[in-house]
């Protein structure tokens, strides 16, 4: 038997890279003033009808529950916020600032940095229309990729506005209901032949490609860029007008996460979405927001081919992986003794392990050395002491055996 295509098993090594992930994306988020929220694993799959239309069941693991009801699994999280930010509004001072990290899950073909399951981070302020907010988010989306070891020489965030693009309809006269099939087009380019993006978008191949080969001007995007420029971080950024990320409930400025190599996909993408809020909630409420989505996917593939960042990651797993103190017991009846001051060293936060079984001494000290444990504390024929050893130097001292909690608190750091 093996895991379903494209789901993983995460063996020690991968859920401590995966942790080692984790802990960064909160470290920096909570840095930011963001507070961790969740939200549930399975929703109505109304809910994702309601904000992407009846195509998007055909990516979702979907089914009808025992009280025959249509649910799915989670393929991404701001529907999810927009529900519980309309049924809370009122209790809580806006802006929000929210971040989650959960699995999300998504029926489709499996390629290089997409699976069929992943992590995702996720950052959203609700309830600031002001620019300010957009260079904030930003600059946390920077922030976090930082905080892995990368710099503005390992990646970019290509940075547009769609308001720049239904401007532009709207002086060509497009009928709205076209808007969003034009903007998947743009979306689009690069990813396909030139000639089919023409072809589909007719009359407007000519002045559309004219933009994007003179790089597109809006006078949003410059004051985004002063503002992350004060900040320091104008260097990871370029306006890029053909991001106009995919997703029709996207209203301005939208924003995607690449490595400078362009050997991935995306690392990151968001922007603002003002009407969502509105419409999940049927008009019963109508928040102004932002947020981006981080996968460890591709940012996992990304770390493990950079040198610097993998071995950071790489330091960071094994120390997570090792144990403090390993005992060994050289005598049968001094287990129970040993027992006792496991239970206090595991008290006072030192990881601990010990053999559940009789053993050979040699043996013992061998698993002390692979559990990576950078004290040894033998029981036996010392009792009442108990004899401490430094495995690294390979020094002994005998300590008494009341003596030995602060002995180690002052020889051996957490």
């Amino acid at each position: 038997m093996q895991a379903l295509p494209g789901f993983r098993d995460f063996l020690p090594s991968d859920c401590a890279a995966r942790n080692y992930i984790f802990a960064k994306w909160r470290e920096v988020a909570r840095r930011y003033g963001f507070v961790e929220w969740e939200g549930p694993v399975l929703e109505p799959t109304e809910l994702y009808k309601k904000k992407s239309g009846d195509e998007i069941v055909g990516q979702l693991f979907n089914f009808t529950d025992k009280g025959q009801r249509e649910v799915a699994l989670r393929p991404e999280l701001t529907p999810s916020l927009a529900r519980v930010v309309a049924a809370h509004e009122r209790e809580f001072k806006k802006p929000l600032k929210w971040f989650s990290i959960g699995q999300f899950f998504r029926y489709e073909k499996q390629q290089r940095g997409r699976l069929r399951e992943h992590f995702q981070l996720n950052c959203d302020i609700v309830g600031e229309t002001a620019l300010a907010a957009d260079i904030e988010l930003v600059s946390l989306c920077i922030d976090i990729v930082r905080a892995f070891g990368f710099t503005e020489r390992d990646f970019v965030v290509r940075i547009s506005d769609r308001e720049f693009w239904t401007d532009f309809l709207r002086s060509q006269e497009i009928a709205s209901e076209r808007w969003d099939e034009i903007l998947q087009t743009i979306d689009k380019l690069g990813r396909e032949p030139r000639e089919k993006t023409s072809e589909k978008l007719g009359q407007l191949a000519e002045p559309v490609l004219r933009i994007l080969s003179k790089g597109g001007k809006s006078e949003k995007l410059d004051r985004l860029v002063d503002g992350l420029r004060a900040c320091g971080l104008a260097n990871f950024v370029d306006v890029d007008v053909r991001i106009v990320r995919g997703l029709a409930y996207y209203t301005g400025i939208v924003f995607e996460v690449f490595d400078r190599a362009g050997k991935f996909r995306a690392i990151a993408g968001g922007g603002r979405y003002d009407n969502l809020i509105e419409q999940l909630s049927d008009g019963s409420a109508s928040q102004p927001a932002l947020g981006f989505a981080m996968g460890d996917v591709v940012l996992g593939e990304l770390i493990g081919e950079t040198a610097t960042a993998g071995e950071a990651m790489e330091k960071a797993t094994a120390v997570e992986q090792k144990i403090n103190i390993y005992i060994v017991i050289a005598k049968e009846e001094r287990r129970a003794d040993a027992l006792g001051q496991i239970q206090q060293l595991r008290d006072r936060g030192y990881r601990v392990d010990y053999p559940l079984t009789p053993g050979k001494v040699a043996r013992q000290f061998q698993t002390a050395e692979d559990l990576g444990a950078s004290i040894a504390l033998l029981y036996g024929d010392e009792w009442p002491q108990v004899k401490v050893k430094t495995l690294a130097t390979r020094e002994e001292t005998l300590v008494a055996n009341e003596e030995l909690l602060a002995h180690l608190q002052a020889h051996l750091s957490l």
